[in-house]
């Protein structure tokens, strides 16, 4: 199944400079002896306009730049550029902002929202880096003497969930999902049970589930399991229903993996509704085992060529070797399509992810051996997907040739690999316009 790696697929909302409150700092008194330079400072921060001030502040800073109002002017500026939101001049005016004002808790605030932002939409380690040290920063921060204690409380409340949102952001690009884990939890413990139902907490509660199930994602633990399980079902009581479909495919994915069937899910939905944490243990009745599961689906289907692919591959998996033989007697010398995801592939073999475990894992199920060696142009690449085509036929099909049940270990869960032999690859062709010919030319008649 394909990760929602930062929400980049579920985008329900995201931080930005416009959506933060407006934080003010504290008005000292300002005495400029220069008339000039005082009008100059006067007709700046007297425009109404956000891009007109800007450019009055930034045109006062190049005449004056060791102005004793310097600070002022550049929080002024820093206020000006995130009402329009424009996030590299916000940049700028923040880093020159903490060049004179080191502990400027709205220029680190505003500076981490921006790296987070580059970090996340261009897959940016070094911006995550960056937001990771200035939210590191932003929280040791002690209150200046000067800011009252209903202030700071504004400004801390705003900054710092913020901060533990991008220091998660840079855990989860290092795959680092133990401390991420720790820093999601941080920092929705910071909000308030209304905050988590929306905008950034309740992008960051499907995180906390990603975070969850990648600890381990081929043999997840018992406990971490049931743990995603509660967050992806409060990721899903609050989404906008547009998303809703994305969240649950993957909630009922890993439910079922833990669980073995949909059974007691809407109860789990219920109670993580009411809370952003679970009480004590998440609890999930327990279910029969695997091959007892898979033993009572053969004796409830007469006709064992009903089964869907995907029903077949779990017999295989996890039925016990009698049961498994009993599936296989039915498609050995069988054809197959083989839609999925491609893991490696040469002229001569392509190995692919077709179950959800296989492509969660990223390893092949299904080695498929060509009938004839392919071009080097036609090899599909790695991460490439081969699916059925728009007119029902499979793009990658082979015949069932063998088989093998590879048992459960301390990392991973069981699984199957399948060999098909005499595999043909039909990419879908593009349609081609049809060549017209030109009209006979018309030659009036000789006279």
């Amino acid at each position: 199944m394909k990760k929602l790696v930062f929400a980049s697929v579920l985008v329900l909302t995201s931080t930005s400079l416009g959506s933060l409150p407006t934080l003010r700092a504290q008005e000292q008194p300002i005495t400029i002896k220069d008339p000039a330079e005082y009008n100059a400072y006067q007709m700046a921060i007297t425009q109404s306009d956000p891009k007109q001030k800007a450019a009055a502040l930034e045109s006062f800073l190049t005449t004056y730049p060791q102005s004793v109002v310097k600070p002022a002017v550049l929080n002024d500026l820093v206020d000006a550029y995130a009402n329009p939101m424009d996030p590299d001049k916000e940049l700028s005016a923040a880093t020159r902002l903490l060049q004179v004002d080191p502990n400027n808790l709205k220029a680190l605030l505003y500076s981490v929202v921006v790296k987070k932002g580059q970090a996340q939409q261009h897959n940016d380690q070094q911006a995550a880096d960056d937001a990771k040290a200035l939210a590191q920063k932003g929280l040791g921060v002690p209150k200046p003497a000067s800011t009252s204690e209903d202030e700071w409380k504004t400004l801390t409340s705003a900054s710092y969930p913020i901060f533990r949102s991008a220091v998660a952001l840079d855990d989860v690009m290092k795959k680092d999902f133990k401390s991420a884990i720790d820093d999601y939890k941080q920092e929705l413990m910071l909000y308030s049970a209304d905050q988590t139902k929306a905008g950034p907490g309740l992008v960051d509660t499907l995180n906390l589930a990603e975070a969850y199930v990648n600890l381990n994602p081929k043999k997840p633990d018992p406990s971490d399991l049931k743990m995603a399980i509660w967050f992806y079902a409060r990721a899903w009581d609050f989404a906008p229903a547009a998303y809703k479909p994305q969240i649950e495919k993957k909630l009922e994915y890993w439910f079922n993996r833990y669980h073995g069937s949909l059974d007691g899910l809407d109860a789990i939905k219920t109670q993580a509704q009411a809370t952003e944490f679970p009480a004590g243990e998440v609890e999930v009745a327990a279910a029969k085992t695997p091959a007892e599961k898979i033993h009572d689906l053969l004796t409830n289907t007469p006709d064992l060529k009903t089964l869907a692919l995907a029903d077949k591959e779990t017999i295989l998996a996890y039925g016990s070797k009698e049961d498994a033989d009993k599936v296989w007697a039915v498609l050995k010398d069988q054809q197959t399509p083989v839609p999925g995801t491609v893991i490696e592939s040469t002229p001569t073999e392509v190995k692919v992810a077709v179950s959800d475990d296989a492509k969660q894992a990223k390893t092949a199920d299904f080695i498929v051996n060509m009938k004839e060696p392919l071009k080097d142009k036609d090899v599909p690449a790695a991460s490439s997907d081969v699916k059925l085509m728009k007119d029902g036929g499979p793009e990658l099909d082979g015949t069932y040739d063998s088989y093998t049940q590879i048992p459960a270990t301390d990392t991973t869960a069981a699984s199957v690999q399948i060999v098909l032999r005499e595999g043909l690859l039909q990419p879908e062709k593009k349609k081609v316009a049809p060549v017209r010919k030109p009209a006979a030319a018309h030659h009036p008649a000789a006279h």
